[in-house]
């Protein structure tokens, strides 16, 4: 079987790039070289070995004549490479298998826009992706919901698989290892530390974060990792840009987000398998995914109920209970990329069989 993957860009990224990597990282472990359809190629990665690369230039177009052009070409492209399955982690009209990992509709009706002329056609082309596909696979339980109810997709082609996490690099340490990353990081004795991972601080929620971690008395420090910040409050202090994310929850109490809208949210799976809980909201779709020993919700139209979370974790931590020991007992799904590109082709091979006795 010949396997492609549709994506904008072949790199390390956020969202849909670093989900396209994750499915080439669970066809390696299962001996399968994917063709990757994409505009642009980082040929310094060690995954770039492991996929035939298929560019698609679209840099001498307009902006927003690209998305259209790119699924255009890839048309021809699918029948000239004899791909028998095409997973669509772009808006294309010929995907098999339409990844859903937010939709615009959803995106738009959080935040109370009226689409534009370009939302309208970017939104034609969203309707053509999950039309085409036999399978459409949501992120979350919050985007499957999404799916039926902005472009009627009919319930018997979506199905829901959490997006994976690299177990190799998402991991707990032993406490000795632990203290000192805590020290690395100026973490006080008897604070219970609280880390911010965002280079969206607003669609984040940092306003409420400031304002609460700003008035509380508790013992308790917001670290915020990723795009600067300037606060007046001693509890809250800007860590810089990291790469060592790992550390980061690894060496902290708890990983907290504020976000009115998120469709998944890797944050979550992967602080709580370095053995960290979190503290988030109930609008980011990967709380679903988390046992609630591993996840302290709230919500954020109702900053009490944010402040009473926060106290329960200091409360949590200073009696030595945050811990997660055994952290995949705390997600509800196997988090592997192996695991997710095997789920992933089962999935495919009964939702395609059962569309075609329909």
């Amino acid at each position: 079987m010949r396997v492609a993957i549709a994506c904008n860009r072949f790199g390390h990224g956020g969202g849909m790039e670093r989900y396209a990597m994750d499915l080439v990282k669970g066809f390696r472990a299962l001996g399968i070289r994917p063709v990757v359809f994409a505009r642009n190629f980082d040929t310094h990665i060690p995954e770039y070995g492991d996929v035939e690369p298929v560019r698609i230039a679209v840099w001498a177009l307009p902006g927003k004549l690209r998305d259209h052009y790119f699924s255009s070409r890839l048309r021809d492209l699918k029948a000239a490479h004899r791909i028998d399955l095409l997973i669509g982690c772009s808006r294309t009209a010929v995907s098999d298998i339409a990844i859903c990992g937010g939709t615009h509709l959803g995106h738009l009706a959080q935040s109370g826009r009226r689409p534009t002329a370009w939302d309208q056609w970017q939104i034609r082309l969203e309707r053509a992706h999950y039309a085409h596909a036999h399978l459409v696979l949501a992120h979350s339980l919050m985007m499957a919901d999404e799916l039926r109810r902005y472009y009627g997709v009919e319930p018997e082609r979506i199905r829901v698989l959490y997006p994976p996490v690299d177990v190799e690099t998402f991991r707990p340490v032993d406490d000795a290892r632990r203290a000192a990353l805590r020290r690395e990081l100026g973490i006080a004795e008897g604070t219970t530390a609280f880390l911010f991972p965002s280079t969206g601080h607003e669609r984040k929620g940092y306003p409420l974060l400031e304002a609460c971690f700003s008035s509380t008395a508790l013992p308790v420090s917001l670290l915020v990792a990723g795009r600067p910040v300037e606060s007046r409050s001693a509890k809250i202090r800007y860590i810089g840009y990291r790469e060592d994310i790992a550390n980061c929850y690894r060496a902290t109490d708890f990983t907290i987000l504020a976000s009115r809208y998120e469709p998944f949210g890797l944050v979550g799976p992967e602080s709580v398998l370095c053995g960290t809980p979190t503290v988030l909201p109930r609008s980011i779709g990967s709380t679903e995914a988390l046992s609630d020993e591993a996840c302290l919700s709230f919500d954020v139209d109702a900053p009490a109920s944010l402040a009473d979370a926060i106290a329960q974790a200091e409360a949590r931590a200073r009696a030595g209970r945050a811990r997660l020991a055994v952290p995949l007992d705390h997600l509800s799904y196997a988090p592997s990329p192996r695991a997710h590109v095997e789920a992933l082709l089962d999935m495919s091979i009964s939702t395609k069989a059962a569309c075609e006795l329909s």
